[in-house]
């Protein structure tokens, strides 16, 4: 029983200095915190990596597919950066290109999902940048199309290898 009493009590008073150092940081009562596994993937930022993790979007088919949220109210957001998709033809090795990342101005985890398609006859090449994109596109090599969705795709890791 007294063991009993001194777990106890030893379990409150570790609660109330987690609760106390969260509160101390500024933080809200966050719940407990679980180490879990979720799908990452991989997409180009300026030629580099980033990691990124996908968990709603604004088109029902899509989130079935992909095991995630489906939310409606998301497509209904204006003014979210790009990331773009290669649809068919592709160069070895091509992931997603974001048109942002954390620490730009205009970084979002939200996403406009674009469409890239190589044009009939055009080679394609590894794209890892939205200028290139725009570039190639401006020169009659692909189409770039709205795909008339919005993605909760945050940026977990910059520059991962």
């Amino acid at each position: 029983m007294r063991t009993t009493i001194l777990v106890a009590l030893a379990g409150l008073a570790l609660a109330a200095t987690a609760g106390i150092a969260s509160a101390a940081a500024g933080l809200p009562n966050l719940g407990p915190a679980a180490k879990g596994t979720e799908l990452v993937y991989k997409g180009y930022y300026d030629h580099h990596v980033d990691t990124y993790a996908i968990t709603d979007v604004s088109d029902a088919a899509q989130a079935k597919a992909m095991h995630v949220n489906y939310s409606a109210e998301l497509k209904g957001v204006k003014g979210v950066p790009l990331q773009y998709f290669v649809k068919g033809r592709a160069a070895a090795g091509q992931t997603t290109v974001f048109g942002s990342e954390p620490g730009e101005s205009d970084y979002n985890p939200l996403w406009e999902e674009t469409w890239v398609t190589w044009k009939p006859g055009v080679t394609p090449v590894l794209l890892g940048q939205d200028d290139q994109i725009d570039a190639l596109a401006k020169a009659g090599k692909l189409t770039v199309t709205d795909a008339h969705i919005v993605l909760n795709a945050p940026i977990l890791t910059v520059g991962a290898k």
